[in-house]
C-alpha cells in the first residue's frame, strides 16, 4: 500500500484530503507545518507528497526546494495544493521540480487518479535511486533510505544534522568544502546557521566515529573549511 504524505497547513483540508486518499487506497501521514513533515519523510518515507503552497511556518515552494536539494527525497513526488494558483505561481512550482500543480477546492476523483499516474510513472526511477542510496568507504556505510550509518559492521547513532554531515562528505570524498558551502547543504532550511555551528556539529560527528577508528577520514583543511579522505595526511586534525 503506498503512503501519501499531507502537509497542509488547515485542519479541515488535511481531514478531507486523509479521507479521500484512505477511501481510495492509500494509507496517510499528516503534517500541520513544514518542521512536521521534514520529520515525518525522514521517518516514514512515504512514496508521494501533497504540499500546500502556504504551509504556517514556511512557503511551501521553498520546502518542495529543500527536499529537491537532498539525496534522500530528490526522487519523491510531490504535487503541490494551491487556491486559485497563478500561471506564474505553477509555472514556479513546476520549474522548481513539482511534479504537478491541485487547485483548491479539488475533484476527489481527479486528484486520485492523477496520484495514481504520478507513481507510476516515478516507479522506475524510485527503484533505481533506491538501488543507490547506500555509500560505503573503508567499511564506512551509510544508507541514505534508511537513514542507517554502520562502520566496521557496527552501528554508528548520528544526530539528523551529523547524518546530513557525513552524507555530504561522503558525496564529495577528498574534496574541500568551505563552510559556507556545507551551511547551504546542511542547513537549507534554516535563514542563518553561524558557520562556527558547522565546527560543532563536525565535532560530534568525529567523536561518533572514533570507536571504529573513522574519524580521521573528517579532516580540517586550515583557513578553508573540511574534507572527506581516504589517506591521512599531516595536516589533519
Amino acid at each position: 500500500m503506498k503512503t501519501v504524505l499531507i502537509a497542509e497547513g488547515d485542519k479541515a483540508n488535511r481531514s478531507l484530503l486523509s479521507f479521500t486518499l484512505t477511501s481510495a487506497g492509500f494509507d496517510t501521514v499528516e503534517a500541520a507545518d513544514a518542521i512536521t513533515a521534514i520529520d515525518l519523510v525522514s521517518r516514514t518515507e512515504p512514496d508521494i507528497a501533497l504540499l500546500d503552497w502556504q504551509l504556517p511556518d514556511m512557503e511551501g515552494l521553498k520546502l518542495l526546494r529543500y527536499w529537491r536539494a537532498d539525496d534522500v527525497t530528490a526522487e519523491m513526488p510531490i504535487i503541490l495544493l494551491g487556491e486559485r494558483p497563478t500561471k506564474q505561481e505553477r509555472v514556479t512550482g513546476l520549474s522548481a521540480g513539482a511534479d504537478d500543480f491541485v487547485t483548491k477546492p479539488f475533484e476527489r476523483e481527479e486528484l486520485v487518479a492523477r496520484i495514481q499516474a504520478i507513481l507510476r510513472r516515478a516507479a522506475p526511477t524510485r527503484t533505481r535511486a533506491k538501488e543507490t542510496t547506500v555509500k560505503s568507504v573503508n567499511g564506512l556505510q551509510l544508507d541514505m533510505r534508511s537513514l542507517r550509518v554502520m562502520a566496521n559492521d557496527q552501528p554508528v547513532h548520528l544526530g539528523p544534522i551529523e547524518f546530513r554531515l557525513l552524507n555530504l562528505f561522503m558525496s564529495h570524498v577528498d574534496r574541500a568544502l568551505t563552510r559556507t558551502q556545507i551551511v547551504h547543504k546542511v542547513w537549507q532550511v534554516n535563514a542563518y546557521v553561524d558557520e562556527r555551528t558547522v565546527d560543532v556539529h563536525v565535532r560530534r560527528l568525529r567523536r561518533a566515529l572514533q570507536p571504529t577508528g573513522h574519524d580521521w577520514m573528517i579532516q580540517t583543511v586550515r583557513g578553508v573549511g573540511y574534507r572527506f579522505a581516504l589517506t591521512r595526511r599531516a595536516s589533519a586534525t
